[in-house]
């Protein structure tokens, strides 16, 4: 896919727009570099909506500043501001009232009110002759704008509902041009990622007391509650509950193991989010997901869905080794943070960003975890055994050990698997927190490549995925490809770090080792 992420210039927006998030910090200051490690508070669910309400108000003026048509209407998804004062709006859009993929963009607004840059999926502009001209709909499509590649298009969405070859449920959304019929686009929405199956040990649980007993409903995090979905399918399933709130054994055989891992899991995710970037829940809101366990009969996968907002797991090869350990369950969350921010398209290169970016956070909630159990590493997968041999699932040092995955940019890269894909960002990654070379971490050897040759000197994990996360939550786009992931990591070590400072070229040199010029 090429490059669809355009920045320019523009007028300045009203002043007001700057102080719509007066109190609302989520993002970290450029001018005040030593408190750039340290979020500041998330805001109060009241207060986020407060914000996005007062800046919709605000979207006809920012339009026009814009220089979008007549027909085009902005709706806010998300604001952030940093520490500096800079505010980022994060807005979907609309033509002749109908949805426009692929034309999400974000503005990046100076404390004073002046717009310093915009950030596009397509930079492309609307021109769609008519809204009513257009061959008949199959029964359930949705008339759309199509932008997501190229000229923007009318067109209609459909959706299909089944079940992938693995067993994973399957919500294939599929674009047609409504002038010929002929398809435009597809994306699976059924978001899926594997990880360790082991479990962590004896471990705190937040529960709620009932009528009779104690439930699996975390009050302390937005309430996420935990059910079992009894190898079943469909439906929400049977919230957990226990008489004395001690649960499960450790062993499989007791079914409620599984659900203290996903549980565990959930609120260790949460905390993270919260701690280190300062995200008060997945979608920012305060609002917990919820977790399925026992899915499926001998399912060896877990999977995001985000129209349930929810993560669902399987028990695993003969239902021996539910896919519960703690780098699953923010891998699966981190594909709802995706979906609520930059919601990159789970197909092409997007696609492989979309994956790497949980398995970037997974094993970051893993390391933040610090369980003795299960102790942080560059591993993705290393105990389910799905091969039979041992091996892990994936590998960030050098991704190309599993056999598939990527470890550096290549033409067609988008083409790939985005689960293998996904590897040219996880080797960057490691390479930017860790370096080049050889070395061992938590009792792991790792010996990772350049492409280029290049030695690479890491800058840490926590400032590695702290750049991630401020160009996933304010730069990048649903059509983001990995040359304009490149141009949004380089931004956001700036922003967090100094301009042109030792994180931000070494962010260029990391991509440089990964082929990504």
């Amino acid at each position: 896919m090429t490059p669809h992420k355009n920045t320019r210039r523009a007028a300045a927006l009203v002043a007001a727009a700057a102080m719509l998030v007066v109190g609302v910090e989520t993002g970290s200051a450029t001018a005040v570099p030593d408190r750039a490690d340290s979020p500041t508070p998330a805001p109060r669910a009241s207060e986020r909506a407060a914000v996005i309400k007062a800046a919709q108000a605000q979207s006809v003026t920012a339009a026009g500043q814009l220089g979008l048509g007549s027909e085009e209407k902005l709706v806010v998804r998300d604001v952030v501001k940093d520490a500096d004062g800079t505010v980022h709006t994060r807005y979907e859009r609309t033509y002749a009232g109908l949805p426009v993929l692929g034309g999400d963009l974000v503005t990046h607004t100076a404390k004073n009110g002046k717009l310093k840059s915009v950030d596009k999926a397509n930079d492309a502009r609307i021109q769609v002759a008519t809204t009513n001209t257009a061959r008949r709909a199959v029964a359930g499509a949705r008339k759309v704008i199509w932008a997501g590649k190229g000229k923007p298009v009318l067109a209609f969405e459909t959706v299909k509902s089944g079940v992938q070859k693995d067993g994973t449920p399957s919500r294939l959304h599929v674009i047609t041009d409504a002038a010929t019929g002929k398809k435009l686009h597809q994306y699976e929405a059924i978001e899926t990622g594997t990880g360790t199956s082991q479990y962590s040990g004896e471990v705190p649980l937040t529960t709620t007391k009932g009528g009779s007993g104690f439930e699996l409903t975390d009050g302390e995090r937005g309430g996420h509650k935990t059910y079992d979905l009894a190898q079943g399918q469909s439906g929400t399933g049977e919230l957990l509950s226990d008489d004395d709130d001690k649960w499960g054994d450790g062993s499989n055989s007791d079914r409620q193991t599984a659900a203290v891992d996903a549980h565990y899991g959930a609120a260790v995710t949460w905390d993270f989010y919260k701690a280190e970037l300062g995200r008060n829940g997945i979608a920012g809101d305060g609002k917990a997901a919820y977790s399925r366990v026992h899915y499926g009969n001998a399912y060896v996968n877990a999977f995001w869905d985000d129209s349930c907002f929810c993560m669902t797991y399987g028990d695993g090869e003969g239902n021996k080794r539910p896919l519960t350990e703690i780098d699953v369950a923010g891998h699966e969350m981190s594909h709802g943070l995706t979906s609520h921010t930059a919601n990159l398209e789970y197909s092409g290169e997007s696609g492989g960003l979309n994956e790497a970016t949980s398995d970037i956070f997974g094993t970051s909630v893993e390391f933040f975890a610090d369980n003795k159990e299960d102790v942080g590493d560059y591993l993705i997968g290393e105990k389910i055994d799905i091969r039979g041999d041992g091996t892990p699932l994936r590998y960030m040092d050098k991704p190309s050990k599993d056999g598939k995955s990527l470890d550096a940019w290549k033409e067609g890269a988008g083409d790939a698997d985005v689960h293998h894909s996904s590897g040219i960002a996880n080797h960057f990654f490691y390479l930017l927190a860790e370096g080049s070379g050889k070395k061992t971490i938590n009792g792991v050897a790792y010996d990772s490549p350049t492409s280029d040759g290049s030695t690479v000197a890491g800058i840490g994990r926590e400032k590695a995925y702290k750049i991630w996360y401020k160009a996933l939550t304010a730069y990048m786009t649903s059509t983001t490809d990995y040359k304009a992931a490149r141009e949004a990591t380089v931004k956001a070590a700036n922003d967090l770090y100094g301009a042109d400072g030792t994180e931000a070229k070494t962010v260029a040199a990391a991509w440089a080792a990964v082929n990504v010029k």
